[in-house]
């Protein structure tokens, strides 16, 4: 890459576009998604006709609408209209409305309302990623018309692998395969190759279409309208960026971030920065809630001072606690394993867990806390073996209750209708460090008590 551009800031046009033409069309997408808008512009440039369109097809709808812009016009609506319905609209979706109104009017009438069927489902729905080109069979058909129907249809048709069987009225009734069509007797009729239809309906979210495909190991997944007529097909290539996007989208939520929707290089700092900065804002926030405790339990603090060398143990292992078990939940959950009334078994099973590891935790503390208490505070053995009971037994009870929290958080998000990525670690290990500091320090009083009023009483 670095070649490249070096040749590009130098005005070596001919062995640029040499360089250009023996890479790979996905490499190049890589490439021309790290390199400045202007460089990329005219690395674009230089790109063979037919290369320049495969590349174009390869990059991210944001980068794809970036680029247009550095673009003559007549060669913006030649890419546009060469687009694919599905993903000229994952284009347009990028592109402000008077720029999408101009190209879809140099559409021609026939790609034009392709265009504009997908651009009327709502933004989260499977009909909007779906393919209206595909071909479809008739039951009544025999194994050869229906070769002929795909030789004649097929060039048009975003996959011809997988065929959906439509009655008269296009209500979908079966699914075959060019496999099973090829290896049939030519006279054999298609209603005796066809199986059950596996199908979404168009206003399924397109998500969940995808997990649907994936799990029922499909090649594509028909989609109906209300009445169970075939409009479309989804296609395993476009599921699979659907769960790419899906999967960022959680693990940017997860990690306390809003998604870029755009590729990072591409991002400008004040774009990665707003992404970040209401998250750091509520976070922030939450984070009071630790100093408030601290505040509320100062006497016991300035009683026995060793108990607060300990507190950014347990916030801190009760934050990972919390984090472990949202992340488990938000992940079975996206994936369908789990639903909300399974919250029970879950919540009882992560308790469970909680419980079982803080033990763990509290055996190991109790053992190294103990001459540690001795040799930090100078205290008798039994004193420092309370103490270290205290950091024990707090242990025990903040990891169950951490992730009885990671647990519930995300499912309860789920029901209400808010995504549970966006509830999960950094959220979850603001509320349990508060309430993690409460339970502490109430087990020091219940342990503690007469350590505690007698340094108050002196």
């Amino acid at each position: 890459m670095e070649d490249l551009e070096r040749l590009l800031r130098e005005n070596a046009w001919d062995r640029a576009r040499q360089e250009l033409a023996h890479r790979r069309p996905f490499d190049l997408a890589g490439e021309l998604t790290r390199m400045e808008p202007t460089t990329r512009a005219v690395a674009f440039r230089l790109l063979p006709k037919d290369l320049a369109m495969t590349v174009f097809e390869a990059l991210d709808p944001p980068v794809q609408g970036a680029l247009l812009e550095g673009l003559r016009d007549e060669a913006v609506r030649e890419f546009v209209a060469r687009l694919a319905p599905d993903d000229r609209v994952e284009l347009l979706d990028e592109l402000p409305a008077k720029v999408v109104n101009r190209l879809l009017r140099d559409l021609s009438p026939y790609e034009r309302r392709l265009t504009t069927e997908l651009l009327g489902y709502p933004p989260e729905a499977v009909g909007r990623v779906m393919s209206p080109q595909y071909v479809a069979l008739k039951a009544t058909m025999t194994a050869a018309e229906a070769l002929d129907r795909i030789r004649a249809v097929g060039p048009g048709a975003e996959t011809v692998y997988t065929l959906p069987v439509i009655a008269e009225d296009r209500r979908l009734i079966g699914v075959t395969s060019l496999r099973r069509l090829i290896l049939a007797d030519p006279g054999e009729r298609v209603v005796a190759l066809m199986s059950e239809p596996i199908a979404a309906s168009a206003l399924t979210d397109r998500e969940q279409a995808a997990r649907l495909l994936q799990e029922a190991d499909l090649i594509a997944l028909p989609i109906t309208d209300g009445e169970g007529r075939l409009v479309g097909v989804f296609t395993f290539d476009d599921a699979m960026e659907v769960l790419e996007g899906a999967d960022t989208e959680d693990a940017a939520r997860t990690g306390g971030t809003e998604p870029l929707g755009m590729p990072y290089p591409t991002a400008s700092v004040l774009r990665l920065a707003r992404t970040r900065a209401a998250w750091l804002l509520v976070l922030m926030a939450g984070a009071g809630l630790t100093v408030l405790v601290l505040n509320a339990f100062e006497r016991e603090l300035e009683a026995v001072i060793v108990l607060a060398l300990f507190v950014p143990l347990l916030i801190g292992t009760g934050g990972n606690a919390g984090a472990q078990a949202a992340t488990t939940v938000t992940r079975a959950i996206a994936v369908g394993e789990i639903g909300l009334r399974d919250l029970p078994r879950v919540l009882g099973r992560e308790i469970r867990v909680g419980a079982l590891l803080g033990a763990m935790l509290g055996a190991v503390a109790f053992a190294a806390g103990v001459p540690f208490v001795h040799l930090a505070q100078g205290s008798g053995l039994a004193d420092s073996a309370r103490i270290a009971g205290v950091l024990s037994l707090s242990l025990v009870a903040i990891c169950a209750l951490a992730a009885a929290v990671g647990a519930l958080m995300p499912m309860v998000a789920q029901r209400v209708g808010i995504d549970p990525a966006v509830v999960s670690a950094p959220f979850i290990t603001t509320v349990v460090d508060a309430t993690g500091l409460v339970v502490y320090f109430l087990v020091a009083r219940l342990l503690l008590w007469d350590l505690l009023t007698g340094a108050a009483g002196g």
